[in-house]
């Protein structure tokens, strides 16, 4: 099993725009009001914090790997790599660069339309880093630091996130 997580502060500013690009998730008129049902779970899908506390409970079994999406960015043919020797895939120097270019973030956006249809503009959208601090005020950016470190800091997803290094301002 590949677990793929993300800086919840990315994950809630990505659920933002999602659930106002999809017709059949509710919407919201500001950020504020999303960010309110977000942190009192009241959104589709629950609360992403209690999503990897779960996980962590698998985190150390041999048949899964753990890797942040922050990571595949920073390093794509490294991640990539490393997916493949998890699942037993041996790769060429040219398949690998291969893999790496059709699921970069750009290539895969230019071909949604083929891949997903219409819905590939809400889920191809920026494929950056860090996104959240065009959103979070100071306040909101706080009580996303207090509910992690309640919810998983101290756990090995708490952190395999880097919490420090990419949700904090």
């Amino acid at each position: 099993i590949l677990l793929l997580i993300r800086n919840p502060k990315d994950v809630a500013t990505s659920y933002y725009h999602f659930s106002n690009g999809v017709a059949t998730v509710p919407s919201y008129e500001t950020w504020d009001d999303f960010f309110t049902d977000f942190m009192a779970k009241k959104t589709a899908w629950g609360c992403y914090l209690e999503y990897l506390s779960e996980w962590n409970k698998y985190a150390d079994k041999e048949n899964i790997m753990t890797i942040t999406y922050e990571e595949v960015k920073e390093n794509p043919a490294l991640s990539v790599k490393n997916i493949a020797t998890f699942f037993g895939i041996p790769l060429t120097e040219e398949q690998l660069q291969l893999v790496v270019e059709r699921s970069s973030f750009q290539s895969m956006k230019k071909n949604s339309d083929k891949t997903h249809g219409s819905f590939g503009n809400v889920l191809f959208r920026k494929g950056g880093v860090s996104d959240w601090k065009n959103h979070f005020t100071e306040d909101q950016s706080k009580k996303m630091d207090k509910a992690f470190e309640e919810h998983i800091a101290g756990t090995k997803l708490g952190k395999k996130l880097k919490y420090d290094l990419y949700c904090k301002a």
